[in-house]
């Protein structure tokens, strides 16, 4: 096989590997100023998709712009969670530079995309593909590409929840803040598939990073809450609409939170009680889902919500729009109220410049904030104790690292300790 690395290559976004010339793994952007997209031209025999967030599927009707009308395979909640974003997206950047496909372009992706569930091997440009739960979030996927000789798994991104009796060999004691068994996320269990590959392409976003076991979070999560509405403050919860705001309604619900949904994540959330199979626990995302209010947009309304001693569960998840720009602007001026990110916050957005300075731009004015602002680390991605657990699985197999900032410090480190691994650049091909 020959893996040439259009996107994702030392750096997170954009992921792209096309195999052969002939079959694309996901095709996704990185939300820049102005966004980039995979590097060169593709014109791919059949596309696959991991999972619905912005940087693996967010370009995908792009390749439905010329004559020719490749296959799109994905699982149903990818399917689903990729067409709401590029909706989104042609919302906001249609008819521009920032937007690399138009509405017939999106139009035509019902026309092509096949959907298939775990486990269900299928035909893609001649090579057989099989998905596995990535435990990332609803419908993510491992892809294993098969052409006869070669076996390649793709990762793409994945979470191994530390202490999941898959992991540990035995049932786990991690609590959350109640004293309840919590492994993981409470919306999707780790990914407890090793499928047998020759060569692993694997994500290493969290690589030197270890993740803070998701029970303690938690707990000073909710306490912190708890605490600010007791004091009659209020508290935004900047999350990113796929997979995050989900994650923090359960948590709301578990801990009794009162609590508000704004933003995309109000559509995400109902169109995913459509996929219980996908999800950890049905029930449960049925109960967060009642336990939450939701935000119709109507005049003023807003303004009144950021009265309330409620939390308010909002996109964006790193202030760059959303309701979020209602929000702040209404609550930053008292220092009982809170802002809680929960994710990572990409260096040079207004999330991140708002940890750092205490200040940040929102709706185009710099605007100081006097609210208190916390970080929690409410991550889908395995950390280096999960990434190394995970390739623990493949010691005797070649390793391609990339989704990370530091592909080749880590690609280094894993050669250290035995593996045959290394970390391709961007643009190059890499024969397996």
């Amino acid at each position: 096989m020959e893996l040439q690395f259009l996107g994702g290559a030392g750096e997170v976004g954009r992921s792209a590997v096309l195999v052969d010339g002939r079959l694309l793994l996901d095709y996704g952007m990185k939300t820049d100023t102005p966004p980039a997209f995979p590097v060169g031209s593709v014109d791919p025999e059949a596309v696959v998709v991991s999972h619905g967030h912005l940087d693996h599927a967010g370009a995908v009707p792009a390749l439905l712009s010329g004559r020719d009308r490749p296959p799109i395979h994905w699982t149903p909640p990818t399917r689903e969670l990729a067409l709401t974003l590029a909706r989104d997206t042609l919302k906001l950047h249609g008819g521009s530079h920032r937007c690399p496909f138009t509405e017939p372009d999106l139009k035509r992706v019902g026309e092509v995309e096949v959907p298939h569930g775990y486990g269900e091997p299928f035909e893609a440009a001649g090579y057989e593909v099989t998905f596995f739960d990535a435990g990332h979030i609803p419908g993510s996927a491992h892809v294993l590409v098969d052409d006869g000789e070669t076996r390649l798994l793709y990762t793409g991104d994945f979470h191994v929840a530390t202490g999941d009796p898959a992991r540990r060999g035995g049932r786990s004691r991690r609590t959350d803040g109640d004293g309840n068994p919590l492994r993981g996320q409470r919306l999707v269990a780790g990914t407890t598939a090793r499928p047998d590959a020759d060569v692993v392409v694997c994500e290493s976003t969290y690589s030197d990073v270890a993740h803070e076991p998701r029970g303690a979070v938690e707990r000073r999560f909710a306490e912190s809450v708890r605490t600010t509405l007791h004091e009659g403050g209020t508290v935004v919860v900047p999350a990113f609409a796929i997979g995050r705001t989900q994650e923090l309604l359960l948590v709301c619900e578990a801990h009794d939170i009162p609590c508000y949904v704004d933003g995309m994540g109000q559509e995400v959330t109902r169109m995913l009680r459509g996929y219980p199979d996908y999800v950890r626990d049905a029930d449960a995302l049925r109960r967060a889902k009642s336990h939450a209010r939701f935000v119709g947009g109507r005049d003023g309304q807003r303004e009144r919500i950021a009265d309330q001693n409620v939390a308010i569960v909002t996109t964006s998840g790193m202030l760059s729009g959303g309701p979020a720009m209602s929000y702040i602007p209404a609550i930053r001026r008292n220092p009982t109220n809170k802002i809680t990110m929960t994710g990572y916050q990409v260096e040079g957005t207004p999330g991140r410049d708002l940890l750092e300075t205490g200040s940040a731009e929102i709706d185009g004015r710099v605007m100081p904030v006097a609210a208190r602002t916390e970080q929690y680390d409410f991550s889908a991605h395995a950390d280096r104790e999960g990434l190394l657990e995970f390739l623990g699985e493949y010691r005797g197999d070649r390793v391609l690292i990339n989704h990370g900032d530091r592909c080749a410090a880590f690609a280094e480190e894993l050669r250290a300790d035995g593996y045959e691994a290394t970390a391709p650049e961007l643009g190059e091909t890499v024969t397996v």
